[in-house]
């Protein structure tokens, strides 16, 4: 199944390549396996990316740190900053540079979790508020024209519900023996498939509906520009 988050990060990084006038430069900021640089047909695609997690990489245009991008001033058109920011040591430092590489005008779209679990180890240190995100770019020198959810609240329901039944123990005595470990435990038992199926239907909700008046979503995708 593609996770909501999956699947609206695509339709929103499709949406953003449309937005852009044909033939834009564009970097790849932190492209790992260049996922979406099939959404940038029709523009100049160039990627960036330190590779030293253990993973699958596309060859990137630029092996470096995204701190220091061998470029030059102003060369970008708009620049994809998605799912890096919570693996950055000192995200202040991309920004301003992600700002010195991009032309006046030129748009970044960002997004990163505020709710995920621990990956990619041991590069990964922060999660961000809305809040947060708002100041780090502004202190960069970057607009931030918009923040908004990337996925509804059925789609961090549906992250929730499937780490509940992944990793949930079924051992009393990991659970704390006693009553209440015995009693938690049986109701793990019965409750574990439950909650596979109830992910799937709130997976199936938030595609169908993005419901964003009350909770909190997994990842903020932030729109800003180089003034």
């Amino acid at each position: 199944m593609v996770s909501p988050s999956r699947y609206w990060l695509d339709k929103e990084i499709g949406a953003f390549a449309a937005s852009l006038r044909s033939g834009s430069l564009v970097l790849d900021a932190g492209a790992g396996n260049q996922r979406y640089r099939g959404k940038f047909d029709g523009h100049r695609y160039e990627s960036a990316d330190f590779e030293m997690v253990d993973k699958k990489y596309e060859p990137s245009t630029y092996v470096c740190d995204l701190a220091s991008i061998p470029v030059e001033d102003d060369r970008y058109d708009a620049v994809l900053f998605s799912q890096v920011m919570e693996h950055l040591p000192d995200p202040a430092s991309v920004l301003a540079e992600l700002r010195r590489v991009l032309k006046p005008g030129g748009t970044i779209f960002c997004s990163a979790p505020l709710f995920y679990e621990e990956h990619e180890k041991p590069y990964d240190f922060y999660r961000y508020t809305q809040f947060g995100f708002r100041r780090l770019f502004e202190d960069a020198g970057l607009t931030v024209v918009e923040t908004r959810w990337l996925e509804g609240f059925m789609g961090t329901a549906y992250l929730q519900m499937t780490w509940l039944a992944k990793y949930m123990p079924l051992s009393p005595k990991a659970l704390g023996g006693g009553i209440a470990g015995w009693t938690m435990a049986a109701v793990l038992v019965v409750l574990k498939p439950s909650l596979r199926l109830l992910a799937s239907l709130a997976a199936r909700c938030d595609k169908n509906n993005r419901y964003t008046a009350k909770g909190y979503p997994s990842s903020y995708v932030v729109l800003a520009l180089k003034p």
